[in-house]
């Protein structure tokens, strides 16, 4: 167990910032992690449950205590003793493969080992940044796969009792970005496990962004795994910045979610609009798209700017400090409200 006073999350922002805080409680177990909420006071408040630091933008030091996990280890579970532990047979389906996760793993690593192993289903969600607690809280998604579709069980360590608990799928209430953990459940418990569920039979899902034609272009018709990995790597290397180059929390901004009425009338003045269909009454309008339509692409207020191949990520040019990366947010949301009279939001977490 590591407990540091002043310490610097220069390592742990992938922003850049160089910001310390008051306190700083790292645990390795869930016995640390038990022991450490039981140490806590007043005196910690606020806290701040860490995990990568890749969908973080510290805006100063932070008054509080900050609390992270280096619980480590993948394991893959027996069905059999899953099933008879749960009482549901469903689940000696000899296809699932039920795989349980440290909550300081990189999150990339997991799939890497899934792909490696002939466990699918989370070749999507490649490469993108932080640690398994995380993906759990945040939700994480990319090329039309999101944490929730394969997030069996959510493991945690309640702050204020330090009892054990678990959570179903169900429980976390996941949606696009967003679960319970970052509500009603906000700084209330320590995730220590995350078990995904995954499958033998690979099933790939290509028909999201440019998956296909980046196939294509390798003369690909039906990839393996590893070569869907592989391709989706490329393209998210192409577009987004490398952080230990240019400091950023990769896409910055939620896309959002409008009504069919809102998206039929930007539609009818913008042809060729990228969307992506939710259901029969709402769209998903590509928020780097609009900030691009209104010039930010490439553009810098400041030390902070706007990436040149990808209009969603906000970078740090060198030295920009969290408040000017927040006043080119609130700059940016500003100039899509009155272009397009849509809010965007940010993805990442403000402190």
């Amino acid at each position: 167990m590591k407990d540091i006073r002043n310490y610097s999350l220069l390592a742990h922002n992938t922003f850049g910032i160089d910001a310390k805080c008051s306190r700083f409680l790292e645990y390795e177990s869930v016995e640390e992690a038990r022991q450490i909420v039981s140490l806590l006071t007043e005196a910690d408040q606020p806290l701040l449950i860490l995990g990568g630091g890749s969908n973080l933008l510290l805006t100063g030091d932070y008054a509080g205590t900050v609390l992270h996990s280096a619980i480590m280890g993948i394991e893959v579970l027996d069905n059999k003793t899953l099933a008879a532990a749960e009482g549901d047979d469903a689940l000696c389906n000899p296809d699932w493969v039920f795989l349980s996760c440290g909550s300081g793993e990189v999150f990339d690593d997991v799939v890497a080992y899934a792909v490696e192993h002939g466990y699918h289903g989370a070749e999507n969600l490649s490469i993108i940044p932080g640690e398994v607690g995380a993906s759990a809280v945040q939700n994480i998604g990319a090329y039309g796969v999101e944490a929730k579709d394969i997030i069996y069980k959510v493991e945690a360590v309640e702050i204020d009792t330090g009892r054990v608990v678990v959570f179903d799928n169900a429980d976390c209430e996941y949606s696009y970005r967003q679960s319970k953990f970052k509500h009603d459940w906000k700084d209330k418990y320590l995730v220590t496990h995350v078990v995904y569920r995954l499958q033998k039979t690979f099933r790939p899902d290509l028909d999201y962004g440019n998956i296909r034609s980046a196939l294509e272009a390798k003369h690909i018709a039906e990839p393996t795994a590893q070569q869907l990995r592989d391709v989706i790597i490329e393209i998210r290397e192409a577009k987004l910045p490398d952080p230990k180059v240019l400091g950023n929390a990769g896409s910055f901004f939620m896309n959002p979610i409008v009504e069919k009425a809102k998206y039929e009338e930007l539609a009818a003045l913008y042809p060729g609009m990228p969307h992506y269909t939710i259901d029969e009454s709402h769209e998903k309008i590509p928020a780097g798209w609009m900030i691009d339509q209104c010039g930010w692409k490439g553009k810098s207020l400041g030390r902070a700017g706007v990436h040149d191949k990808q209009a969603l990520v906000i970078v740090n040019r060198g030295g920009a400090t969290g408040e000017e990366i927040v006043k080119l947010c609130k700059t940016i949301q500003d100039d899509v409200k009155q272009k397009f009279g849509i809010e965007i939001h940010p993805e990442v977490n403000v402190k």
